[in-house]
């Protein structure tokens, strides 16, 4: 295209109101404006655009050739806009997410279910993995947001906190009672019960064995897949997991786990919602962060 879009937009508003005086007032701008811009399209493109008289201007052939399909491209646009504005007036738009499916279902999901109710037109893409790769996939800009767990800063991060979670052990009572019949002080229950800990790829299990280096050897532990399958495997008796207190809080309540002392106090992780460093974020991802204010810590 040799020509701007001004140009021709003064081009559909002459032609619409067959009238460069009508055309002024539309477009605020002067005639004489006018009369040179239709006069430099119509050198660049060749050809004679409109038939002038005392009465106000016609499209020739060529004219109205070109006129249908500037028509066409102008409403289009409008359409665009239409759409736009419909958009930010009934908050649409689409968010990217990572989140684990622990967090995610223990922690975000009944946040998602209010957030959701009150924002129906926003479409939300959840992408379940680690923390560690939802904050890989925030670095490469394949999601917008993470709802992760934070272990250490990040520069090129920004986390905003919502809450914070605590890791603990539990067993089920007959797995502590196998562990005294076979001579197992209290305070020797996890250096010699069999642990069960997440993978080691886990941020979880990097960050309980940071705490534990020098108390207790991890290297003969069993790792799981998932957070739920360390909860099942705990109840039945299979060993000793590592979990998040708050998530086996009603399990520990009606007895059906044990709360084993830790030999050093693990303390609490910070978990909220990372955003790539400098981001431009979009409205429903600004609107998704501002509400999680109200998230219950």
């Amino acid at each position: 295209m040799t020509q701007n879009l001004s140009s021709y937009k003064i081009f559909y508003t002459v032609a619409k109101y067959e009238n460069i005086s009508k055309a002024a007032k539309e477009l605020y701008i002067s005639q004489p404006a006018i009369s040179k811009s239709i006069r430099k399209l119509e050198e660049s493109l060749e050809v004679r655009l409109f038939n002038r008289s005392s009465k106000g201007v016609t499209l020739t052939d060529e004219g109205a050739m070109l006129f249908s399909h500037v028509e066409e491209a102008f409403s289009v646009l409008e359409k665009g806009e239409d759409k736009l504005r419909r958009s930010l007036e009934l908050g649409v738009g689409h968010i990217k997410l990572g989140v684990s499916t622990t967090l995610c279902k223990y922690m975000l999901l009944p946040y998602l279910n209010t957030f959701i109710k009150s924002n129906p037109h926003i479409k939300i893409s959840i992408f379940c993995q680690s923390s560690s790769e939802t904050l890989d996939l925030i670095a490469s800009g394949g999601i917008d947001i993470g709802f992760v767990s934070m272990i250490r800063q990040m520069k090129d991060i920004t986390f905003n906190p919502t809450g914070e979670i605590k890791d603990t052990f539990v067993a089920s009572a007959s797995y502590l009672d196998n562990l005294r019949l076979r001579g197992c002080r209290k305070e020797n229950y996890l250096s010699e019960g069999t642990l069960m800990l997440l993978n080691k790829q886990n941020m979880t299990r990097k960050y309980v064995e940071t705490n534990l280096l020098d108390c207790i050897d991890t290297s003969e532990s069993i790792e799981v897949s998932s957070l739920e399958l360390l909860i099942d495997f705990a109840k039945i008796g299979l060993g000793i997991s590592c979990v998040i207190k708050d998530f086996v809080k009603d399990d520990i309540e009606a007895g059906n786990l044990i709360e084993l002392p830790s030999p050093v106090k693990i303390p609490p992780r910070p978990v909220g919602f990372a955003y790539k460093r400098g981001a431009t974020l979009s409205p429903a991802v600004k609107q998704f962060i501002g509400d999680a204010s109200l998230m219950k810590r």
